[in-house]
């Protein structure tokens, strides 16, 4: 189905918690009552009384027509109530205000799914894609609604597309009902593939552990594991016990060189670590020392441009988030801040920034030493 739990809009993304009250000291009384309001109106979603939150937003507007995120989040709980066509309301209010937003359209596509209306499903993700053609959860979702539609070809591009951007999306499709009439393609098969690849490479090797950690029927498991041993890109072994022996599958070396391995370290090999593609931690490295020549120079969009490489999983996100999770962290919320406060906050953080990225470039030609040397 359509994904939406856990979606942040544009403004909570951008590192500020929405409704939060604004940081200058000189905030009016009507502002902070809206957002008194606004939070009180998240606290209830929180609690399942949507009710009493959309009675909250209510106010909230009431003080403010033009908030968006009271708007958005009034939607939401519409939506949770089984009220889709008010929920299509309060987003279609969010998008006269700011129609590049690309949370309302997300939701709006959410909506219509569940009325069944795919093809303005259809529409309003296409709208999302406009707006942000990187955001992974709404092309998933818009290829839900083409498979749904009947335009399974178009689903399953828009499927690879998701899955281009963050590989986690690939796991969801092979559980997903939505892709039923989608199974039998070989676009298809060839996602359960990825999974299955992507399940070894992280070092669930035997085919037991792949059907329990995917959810998928063994079946089409060990299909995938015969046909990606037929091209060559898996190796099958084999593992004594003391009264049998059990199959298990390796990445070939190539391949693994390429895309990356899971290696076990610590007392007993309990630990796993993954390692990224060699090819990969070069390109990071490289644009860490860009990044660090724009911020010596003050150049804000060309920080802006390196910071965005490294935190994008379009880019270099995903292997950041695998192996440096803390400096992912750390770099988005730079981006973020430079972004919203412009040169000003670049000039005064040069030092800061620099040390960072200074930091993130030892960490990652440590693991350009390990991955060149096989350790």
């Amino acid at each position: 189905m359509g994904i939406f739990l856990g979606r942040k809009s544009r403004r909570q993304s951008s590192g500020a918690p929405q409704g939060s009250i604004p940081e200058e000291n000189n905030a009016n009384p009507v502002d902070l009552q809206k957002y008194d309001l606004y939070n009180k109106g998240i606290n209830s979603m929180s609690n399942e009384k949507f009710e009493d939150a959309i009675r909250s937003f209510e106010l909230a507007l009431r003080l403010d027509q033009k908030y968006v995120d009271a708007w958005i989040k009034k939607g939401y709980a519409h939506f949770h109530l089984g009220e889709y066509n008010s929920a299509i309301s309060a987003y279609d209010r969010a998008l006269e205000i700011d129609i590049n937003n690309v949370e309302p359209w997300n939701l709006k596509g959410l909506a219509y799914y569940r009325l069944k209306n795919y093809d303005k499903a259809i529409a309003a993700c296409e709208k999302a894609i406009d707006v942000n053609p990187n955001d992974a959860m709404v092309w998933y979702n818009f290829a839900c609604y083409l498979v749904l539609s009947g335009r399974i070809d178009e689903g399953l591009e828009g499927l690879k597309r998701s899955i281009e951007i963050d590989i986690n999306y690939a796991k969801k499709s092979v559980r997903d009902r939505d892709f039923e009439s989608a199974r039998a393609e070989e676009g298809f098969r060839r996602i359960i593939e990825v999974v299955v690849l992507e399940s070894i490479r992280q070092g669930y090797n035997y085919v037991g552990k792949i059907v329990w950690i995917t959810g998928m029927d063994r079946q089409d498991v060990e299909d995938a594991v015969m046909r990606l041993t037929m091209k060559g890109l898996l190796v099958r072994k084999e593992k004594k016990t003391i009264t049998s022996k059990e199959e298990y599958y390796e990445i070939t070396q190539e391949i693994a060189e390429k895309i990356g391995y899971a290696k076990q370290t610590g007392f007993l090999k309990r630990n796993k670590v993954i390692s990224a593609p060699l090819q990969e931690l070069k390109d990071i490295s490289e644009i860490i020392g860009m990044a660090k020549i724009s911020v010596e120079k003050g150049d804000i969009q060309q920080t802006l441009e390196a910071l965005e490489k490294l935190i994008n999983p379009a880019h270099h996100g995903s292997a950041m988030i695998e192996q440096f999770f803390d400096q992912h962290r750390d770099v988005r919320l730079y981006h973020i801040r430079i972004k919203d406060r412009g040169q000003e906050y670049l000039n005064s953080h040069k030092a800061d920034l620099i040390n960072l990225l200074s930091e993130m470039d030892v960490k990652v030609r440590g693991n350009i030493v390990s991955s060149s040397t096989g350790e």
